[in-house]
């Protein structure tokens, strides 16, 4: 059964973040996703999704000011602090909402920055933030994002050089975020790259290319694509994680069957 999750950083921004959950439910969304519920208090969020028995699949870990072009800093060796700061944040947070799955982003590398002395401040802080959630049995998520598009300089862009770091982190509840959308920029052959690497995924994200608008915009057959992750017996959440074309409500026609 393919379960969507609505991510409220791109869906119903129309509407203060706490409304947003309001209009997920009402859409037929049995759970929601955003990078950050931090600009609400914890309790806050988590009344507002049991009021509607909405499930928090996703969050994302403290990213940074990302007004200010911050994308997480956890391979930043000068912020090594500010990131053990964040795991408590976050922690608070999952434990509020029931939240079991945390992005952990590694933020931008700076032209000319020492690669090994940052991918060595990445796996360490790793480690310390996947030790420190275990026991609240979260899974804490690494996610390849393109660079020709959407953000470029980000630490890693391939599932390869994720995978790499998650590798030399060598912790069981570390696994691979796979965006459909970036990994159709960087990578291609989406559903061999997705079978292959399934034991590996710990949360699926989609949005179409080119645009990065809903499913049916562009060239990826999601229902194809939807159909086959069924089949080969995903049961994770998959987060719409796309910009509308038009109004969120309007551009839901591709999801009705999915949220009947």
């Amino acid at each position: 059964m393919t379960r969507l999750a609505a991510n409220l950083s791109m869906l119903f921004t129309d509407r203060p973040f706490l409304e947003r959950i309001d209009a997920a439910a009402a859409a037929g969304f049995r759970a929601i996703e955003c990078v950050e519920p931090y600009v609400a208090p914890a309790a806050e969020v988590a009344e507002r999704l049991r009021r509607h028995g909405l499930a928090a699949a996703l969050f994302n870990m403290p990213p940074g000011d990302w007004a200010a072009g911050d994308r997480g800093y956890g391979a930043d060796p000068a912020r090594v602090d500010e990131f053990r700061r964040s795991i408590g944040v976050a922690l608070d947070y999952a434990r509020a909402t029931g939240c079991r799955t945390l992005h952990l982003m590694a933020g931008k590398i700076a032209p000319g920055a020492d690669r090994a002395a940052c991918t060595r401040t990445l796996v360490d802080n790793i480690r310390l933030a996947a030790d420190a959630v275990s026991a609240d049995g979260i899974t804490l998520v690494l996610e390849p994002i393109n660079t020709k598009v959407d953000m470029p300089g980000y630490f890693y862009d391939t599932t390869a050089a994720a995978l790499e770091i998650i590798d030399a982190a060598g912790r069981p509840n570390v696994r691979l975020l796979y965006d459909i959308y970036h990994m159709q920029i960087m990578e291609g052959d989406i559903a061999r790259t997705i079978e292959r690497l399934l034991p590996r995924i710990g949360h699926i994200q989609l949005a179409d290319n080119p645009g990065r608008n809903e499913p049916g915009t562009g060239e990826i057959n999601y229902p194809w694509l939807l159909g086959r992750l069924e089949a080969l017996g995903y049961g994770g959440w998959i987060g719409c994680e796309y910009k509308p074309a038009g109004d969120t409500a309007s551009g839901l026609g591709w999801a009705k069957p999915y949220l009947a």
